[in-house]
């Protein structure tokens, strides 16, 4: 099937469940207040791939930018309790235009708070994923926010791009798409004649050559192009295909024909346990890994013994996600660890059958087992 842009893009029409994610420019005036006519537009599309019997997850950024204007601000603050007060005020007109836009579909909106520990502890992730089950479901249109009033600065996502990514992976999305006010990637920067749209992108090769860089043409986001790729490649890493793209081409987006960039799944689809690890973890320490236990662990995926560990960083306790690094400091693995931090420095360098001798049965075991343990 060909459209009048080209060849409709297969994956996108396929798609049964869709994450739609938004950014905040997209929804909001150059003053803050929201852009009741860009939300109705956007739902409009949206509203008819429900109507199609596809489910959608929608992701979207504007609850500060949305209390600037009632809150007399005129730009968006730099410090947190003032982002927060925003947020407060412009979550609750958000959903509130949401809620009455989609109900001109005959859908009813779920609002979906999330902070980092709900995707990083692993028992709030699986309990996010129940809940985002049941309102699809329940054929309500789960509407997905950083909860901006309650994350602190130093544990937050900072943008919606990889919350985007990780709702995409939680729900098993079949497509993610991302809009913004930049139509595509582009080999530089989209106002100078010599750069040119990149349509499609395999891998990271394609990308070689390329400075990424650059926010949004507004100042009411946090999100520039770095993120988007940077979702896009944590979402093509589970499987999932990415278009991004301009919120005004999200209606031609989403019925597949070829605007803006399209990125093609990497591989096929990991367990959920080792994407949230991989992805959706913030690591509680560090093991520093002699040469030999970095070939162990990356080169013949084994798992990791106390012999092969020289130093430890961090304060972790047993089940806590840690990364495991070579001798240059770089990163190869995380994995969830089988001891406290404590008493790891006493272990370093023995083999488990000289612990077991001296320390017990107990003692025996991996550091991180091979099956717990995900290459980076």
């Amino acid at each position: 099937m060909t459209t009048q842009n080209g060849r409709v893009r297969d994956a996108v029409t396929a798609a049964r469940r869709v994450v739609v994610k938004i950014g905040s420019s997209s929804l909001t005036t150059a003053t803050g207040g929201l852009a009741e006519k860009r939300v109705d537009a956007l739902v409009d599309i949206l509203g008819r791939l429900a109507a199609e019997g596809r489910e959608v997850v929608l992701v979207s950024s504007g609850a500060i930018a949305a209390g600037l204007a009632p809150l007399g601000l005129p730009r968006r603050p730099r410090d947190l309790a003032t982002q927060q007060a925003a947020a407060s005020v412009g979550q609750g007109l958000l959903i509130g235009r949401y809620a009455a836009s989609f109900a001109r579909h005959g859908r009813t909106v779920g609002q979906v708070l999330l902070t980092v520990d709900d995707v990083t502890r692993r028992a709030h992730y699986r309990n996010a994923y129940r809940t985002l089950r049941k309102l699809l479901d329940l054929r309500a249109v789960p509407i997905v926010n950083e909860n901006d009033t309650v994350a602190t600065q130093e544990i937050r996502f900072g943008d919606n791009d990889r919350l985007a990514a990780l709702v995409a992976a939680l729900v098993h999305a079949d497509l993610l798409v991302l809009l913004s006010d930049v139509d595509a990637l582009w080999t530089g920067d989209p106002t100078k004649p010599q750069s040119t749209r990149i349509s499609e992108v395999h891998g990271d090769a394609d990308l070689a050559g390329i400075t990424i860089g650059g926010a949004g043409r507004s100042g009411v986001g946090t999100g520039g192009m770095v993120t988007k790729v940077e979702a896009a490649r944590i979402a093509t890493g589970f499987g999932i295909p990415v278009v991004l793209t301009a919120a005004d081409l999200a209606g031609p987006a989403l019925a597949g024909e070829p605007v803006g960039t399209l990125f093609h799944p990497q591989r096929q689809r990991p367990t959920a346990r080792l994407f949230w690890l991989a992805h959706a973890t913030s690591p509680r320490g560090r093991l520093h890994l002699d040469p030999g236990a970095v070939a162990a662990v990356v080169g013949r995926r084994k798992s990791l013994l106390p012999a092969g560990i020289t130093a430890v960083d961090g304060t972790f306790t047993a089940g806590d996600p840690v990364d495991l690094v070579d001798t240059a400091g770089a990163s190869v693995a995380r994995g969830l660890v089988n001891y406290d931090a404590v008493e790891l420095p006493g272990l370093l360098g023995r083999s488990t059958s000289e612990l077991a001798a001296a320390l017990g049965p107990a003692y025996e075991r991996e550091v991180v087992h091979r099956d717990d343990l995900v290459l980076l």
